[in-house]
């Protein structure tokens, strides 16, 4: 058997192999390898470095006595730094799982979307979590930033998480249980220190003698700054750190002092890397530089074909996250389709595909060059071209020499309302290869994502790095390079594959080559076979999958992987005494699982998970079910402890969370909801039960966010709040009503069925837009880390859900909210998120198949969206009616009429004409019919009567009468008329 010792010692053997030095973990404590100064210091500044050492990590806050069978307060990481990033990262990690004796041919590897940041420290990076057999075993990151300072070259962070490395090798389901070395138990060895330190962080621990040390650290690490000495002070910064974590876990911080401390330790972090640099730089590099990739090497010549061929171009790169695979295929089809539309060059049809590591682009029967063209190229004025005998000027001499003609060979045109001298020039296609040569590493170099990173390739930003770039137009190359890469005609298949690399003689059948090395290039083509893989192994366990239901999980397993190989799974029924939501939240979000259910939509104990690829399905079904397993035993964890605390205890927690420092902890935040959730109540007469529901509900909003469970599973929010309710004897209202503040979650989502629950719901959406744009941090582009928009969209949905609200307007509930925060807010405050709220109703209205400009029309009305959809609705209809067709042409001619700003309002007397008198009578019978109520169905037929009088009012009144008080009066009979109007609809949009 692998001990955990002799796995210490094959990954140190392994990097050292691969030009690793060794180093010793820090001599204080720290939460990561990452603040080991071989990490936070050294991917700083110009110097290479490669590293690999052990650190133990200590974080106070996963202290659990030893009990939790997966949570340590000091687990131990397995740390490696390859600055520069080497090309082949990825490659060199998989040869380290053979060296620990993992046989990655009979196993599911993979890596799988997780990024970095640690704001304290003014650090960043992308990369993955990597997975074995859904066991996230490492952190694999490519370091942007650290120390608020841009890397330049970009280093590649390799972290192991040993305990679970080894625990999943040796097939044990306790750290303790653990063989450390032989005859030696993880328990024996650890066990005393893991129950004492957790004691002493979460129970022991002095709080007075902590402040005092964190303040004592901090001082030290400025005096220490000062004095120039990095090294030290960014030691002094880690006592510092780990201070604040002991507090922490005590429960000490409240959320100012957390927002000032987190401010401090940022600042010394950043001038600790700013000084390690400024010494590196004084100190002459000692390590020296890094050399810039040199450029790829190309075919000097463009290919030559006398016939239509097809154009297969593939980017190879690094695993995309899910959401940019798709993204990124929409963006090469744009691009590529664009690009070929602004040359000559005939061509058939465009299709673009995607996988994790591939975006790939087939063109089919490209001409064999650009068709030739001709074009008129315009010279001086004729005038200015020849002199009075008729010989060319030296404007005409010289324009006939800057194009290269004889001046002989200049024509007189016509252009523009003027006469010139020019000459019709000729201009000869291209050929087809030389054309894609130019247009192709645009593209690539064009690709961006919503997140961008660097890499050893000189200039090239992306989402994950671009690896390899395969074009081919039939059997030929078409040459270019792009930075260090350069084109051809390899590509890339499973990395277990006997040959990673293959060689495609032609572009005529690249997506069947691709089939046969088991990629699929085509996202529509995976998803169908892994519902339709999926649906089968549910069936043979008697159950099914609702992928209706779970289609965006359906969407993102099939960006996971390139080959879909689906596995059924089983776990104890013991875990099915846990609630479902628990259950399922574990499977789909942890470990993108399928859940299986029977006929009557009750969980089994099965689960189907989707590997990537040939593998050994024995062994990847036990790995996954130990996985789950493990984080059912955590979940159930999370769930005693929870049923064990009070609700109100939960509550007090959420003074520790913030939310934003300037708009406080998640507690006030929560009082501010409640606070709001009474005045909207107040504004719609809530009364009876529903009233008290409200006030208990508001009492304990957002409790669960204090939850054990919660903070591990935050999208458990509400569900559990509901649970933990009526587990405490909450009534069952107050236990929705908890449940059904967090709704809707997300498009598409279930919406408060519940009055108090809408109102809870509301509040909370409410309090989120007034407050986060009081403090100036509104959407911007594509970023919305608060979910503004979402929270619009419920806004919106909520109040469509429950007409019985209508009264209540978005700017009176803006303004209610707006008065609770504490942050100074402008009076405009409200109008401001009205039109932030009014573009997403556009928006919403256009998905459901409304004209736009029906939509621009009752724009003016989404204070109540209730009542802008119903006028919407009713729009759609009446539109095609004749009757309303002619009381819109007569409202238009009325508005196109009347001056802006003119005055409603008439003088009978000053009328002198019948048709006067009978739209006046007309305009107050439709005034009396509708006692300024109604909605647009009811406008249109009490407002049908002013019609007739007023087409007969344009064709027997002169409008604009020389007498100034004529004028003006007809000009307010019609202003009248379109004020009737002016309250349902935006005329002038429909116009």
């Amino acid at each position: 058997m692998l001990t955990m010792q002799d796995a210490l010692l094959a990954l140190t053997r392994y990097w050292t192999e691969q030009g690793c030095m060794v180093v010793q973990p820090m001599n204080t404590e720290v939460g990561a390898g990452t603040l080991n100064p071989a990490t936070a210091l050294r991917v700083l500044g110009p110097e290479p470095w490669r590293v690999a050492y052990v650190e133990p990590s200590v974080r106070p806050d996963d202290s659990r006595y030893g009990d939790n069978p997966n949570r340590l307060q000091t687990h131990t990481q397995f740390q490696v730094i390859l600055k520069p990033e080497p090309g082949d990262p990825q490659e060199l990690y998989l040869g380290s799982l053979r060296a620990l004796g993992i046989d990655i041919d009979r196993h599911d590897v993979r890596f799988v979307e997780d990024n970095w940041a640690s704001p304290a420290l003014g650090a960043w990076g992308l990369g993955w979590e990597v997975w074995l057999d859904g066991l996230e075993i490492t952190q694999f990151t490519y370091f942007q930033q650290a120390g608020g300072m841009t890397l330049d070259p970009v280093s590649v962070e390799i972290t192991y998480g040993m305990e679970r490395i080894i625990m999943a090798l040796q097939g044990v389901d306790h750290f303790k249980d653990i063989a450390y070395a032989p005859g030696i138990s993880y328990g024996e060895a650890f066990g005393q220190a893991e129950y004492e330190m957790s004691r002493y962080y979460l129970d022991d621990a002095d709080v007075a003698a902590q402040r005092g040390l964190f303040e004592a650290y901090a001082a030290e690490a400025d005096r220490l700054v000062e004095a120039r000495l990095p090294v030290p002070a960014h030691t002094y910064v880690l006592k510092c750190s780990q201070a604040f974590n002991v507090l922490d876990s005590r429960g000490a911080i409240s959320t100012t002092e957390r927002a000032q401390a987190f401010a401090r330790m940022r600042r010394l972090a950043h001038s600790v890397a700013k000084l390690w640099v400024e010494r590196r730089a004084e100190l002459g590099y000692p390590l020296g530089g890094v050399d810039v990739p040199p450029a790829g090497a190309v075919a000097a010549q463009s290919p030559q074909s006398g016939t239509d061929q097809t154009l297969a171009f593939e980017i190879g790169v690094e695993e995309l996250p899910p959401a940019e695979t798709t993204r990124a295929a929409d963006a090469v089809r744009q691009a590529l389709t664009e690009k070929l539309a602004a040359t000559r060059l005939r061509h058939g049809s465009v299709t673009v595909m995607s996988s994790p590591r591939r975006i790939v682009a087939l063109v089919e029967d490209i001409a064999p060059r650009e068709d030739d063209d001709e074009q008129t190229v315009r010279g001086p004025r004729l005038s200015a071209a020849y002199d009075a005998d008729g010989a060319p000027t030296r404007a005409a001499q010289g324009f006939a020499r800057g194009q290269g003609i004889d001046v002989a060979e200049l024509a007189p045109l016509s252009a523009g309302g003027g006469e010139y001298v020019g000459y019709v020039k000729h201009v000869p296609g291209r050929p087809a290869g030389e054309v894609l040569a130019t247009i192709l590493p645009e593209i690539v170099t064009g690709l961006r994502a919503e997140k961008n990173m660097r890499w050893r390739s000189p200039g090239l930003s992306y989402s994950r790095p671009i690896r390899w770039i395969t074009a081919l137009l039939g059997a030929e190359v078409v040459p270019f390079t792009v930075a260090d890469l350069a084109s051809g005609r390899s590509s890339r298949v499973h990395r277990t594959a006997a040959e990673p690399v293959i060689t495609l003689s032609t572009a005529t059948g690249y997506v069947e080559t691709l089939r046969r090395h088991a990629i699929e290039p085509d996202a529509a083509v995976r998803r169908d076979d892994i519902v339709a893989q999926a649906a089968r192994l549910a069936a043979s366990a008697g159950g099914r999958i609702d992928f209706e239901a779970e289609s965006a999980l359906v969407d993102e397993v099939t960006n996971l992987v390139e080959a879909p190989v689906a596995i059924l799974g089983t776990f104890d029924e013991k875990y099915l005494e846990l609630p479902a939501a628990i259950l399922t939240t574990v499977m789909k979000k942890h470990q993108r699982y399928f859940p299986v259910m029977d006929g009557d939509g009750r969980l089994l104990n099965r689960f189907v998970t989707i590997a990537n690829g040939a593998c050994d399905h024995d062994a990847v079904r036990a790995g996954n079910g130990a996985v789950l397993r493990a984080r059912y035993e955590d979940a159930g964890f999370f769930w005693r402890n929870d049923l064990a605390t009070p609700l109100a205890e939960m509550k007090e927690r959420l003074a520790r969370l913030t939310f934003e420092t300037r708009l406080g902890s998640v507690a006030e935040r929560a009082d501010r909801i409640a606070a709001i959730a009474s005045d909207l109540a107040a504004r719609v007469r809530l009364g009876g039960d529903d009233a008290e529901t409200l006030r208990q509900a508001g009492r304990l909003a957002k409790f669960d966010l204090g939850s054990e469970l919660v903070i591990e599973l935050s999208s458990l929010a509400g569900v559990m709040a509901r649970e933990y309710a009526r587990q405490a004897g909450e009534p069952d209202a107050v236990a929705e009503a908890l449940y059904e503040m967090e709704l809707p979650r997300q498009a598409g989502d279930t919406l408060p069925r519940s009055r108090p629950g809408a109102l809870l719901a509301l509040a909370d959406r409410f309090d989120l837009l007034a407050g986060l744009f009081a403090i100036g941090s509104e959407p911007t582009g594509s970023s919305d880390p608060f979910g503004l928009r979402r929270a619009a969209l419920g806004v919106i949905n909520i109040l469509r859900a429950h007409p019985g609200l209508e009264g209540l307007t978005l700017r009176e509930a803006l303004a209610i909210a707006a008065s609770h925060q504490p942050v100074p807010t402008d009076a405009r405050l409200p109008g401001q998120v009205l039109d932030f709220v009014r573009r997403r109703f556009e928006q919403l209205m256009l998905e459901q198949g409304h004209p736009a400009a029906n939509i621009r029309a009752v724009a003016g009305l989404v204070d109540s969206p209730v009542r802008a959809e119903r006028t919407l609705d009713h729009l759609a209809v009446l539109s095609k009616t004749p009757d309303f067709q002619e009381l819109e042409a007569a409202v238009q001619r009325i508005r196109r009429i009347i001056p802006a700003g003119a005055t409603p309002g008439y003088d009978p007397a000053l009328f002198d004409s019948p048709a006067e008198e009978a739209l006046a009578t007309a305009l107050e019978k439709a005034h009396a019919g509708l006692r300024g109520e109604g909605d647009l169905r009811r406008f249109a037929a009490e407002a049908a009567v002013v019609v007739h009088p007023v087409t007969v009012f344009f064709d027997e009144v002169l409008v604009m009468a020389d007498d100034p008080a004529v004028r003006a009066n007809r000009l307010g009979l019609l202003a009248a008329v379109h004020d009737l109007a002016a309250g349902y609809l935006d005329w002038k949009e429909l116009s």
